[in-house]
């Protein structure tokens, strides 16, 4: 993808020298839905990096002045490519929350997602206990579509059964965001690993 640029950050593909802000955040994952990412170390750290380097759907959150990833954004095209939708995510580092880094890097990506690469349809799911990112999904301007109860684990009981969690679905059509937000437009001279024009992110 193009890398984009912000008031206050910078959008691009994971690189080398990411490894250790990777760790700062996934050595202890807060959300469930990231435990399946914890780190062990700096050499999983590293290993990590080189896979989403090699993913164009994932997109690092670095602050513009000093360079340091503060998380991280992605976005997964849904196999039917005619559809035109893809499922989107963010995970910040928790030092960095509070700040509206999330919501200026969310909203640049959607924007991104939209006008470029020319998805048709966003979503996102989110638990129904991350208030977070329910009020994050909201200020994009995307409705809630559902809940689905009970839909997914990522935890065990203490005597090993899964704790399953209820999903809300939030989403947002291009014509809507097209209709309110302004256009965000990459970083002058900058470009990203995938080409212009309309792509699709694999799984």
């Amino acid at each position: 993808m193009q890398v984009i640029e912000t008031e206050r950050l910078i959008l691009r593909p994971f690189r080398e020298g990411d490894a250790a802000d990777l760790f700062a955040y996934l050595r202890a994952p807060t959300a469930p839905c990231f435990l399946s990412l914890k780190l062990a170390d700096l050499a999983e750290a590293e290993i990590e990096v080189g896979k989403r380097a090699l993913d164009e759907g994932s997109v690092a959150i670095g602050l513009k002045e000093t360079g340091q990833v503060i998380g991280d954004l992605f976005s997964r095209a849904e196999e039917d490519e005619e559809d035109e939708t893809a499922s989107i995510g963010w995970n910040l580092n928790p030092q960095f929350g509070g700040q509206g880094y999330a919501f200026e890097a969310a909203r640049a990506l959607v924007d991104h997602l939209f006008r470029v690469e020319g998805f048709r349809r966003l979503y996102a799911y989110v638990e129904d206990h991350n208030k977070p990112s329910q009020r994050l999904c909201e200020k994009l301007g995307m409705r809630l579509e559902g809940v689905f109860v009970e839909f997914v684990s990522f935890t065990n009981d203490d005597a090993g059964n899964p704790i399953y969690e209820n999903t809300m679905q939030y989403a947002i059509l291009r014509r809507e965001w097209m209709s309110d937000a302004p256009a965000i437009k990459p970083a002058p001279g900058m470009t990203g690993g995938a080409g212009a024009g309309p792509s699709r992110h694999g799984v």
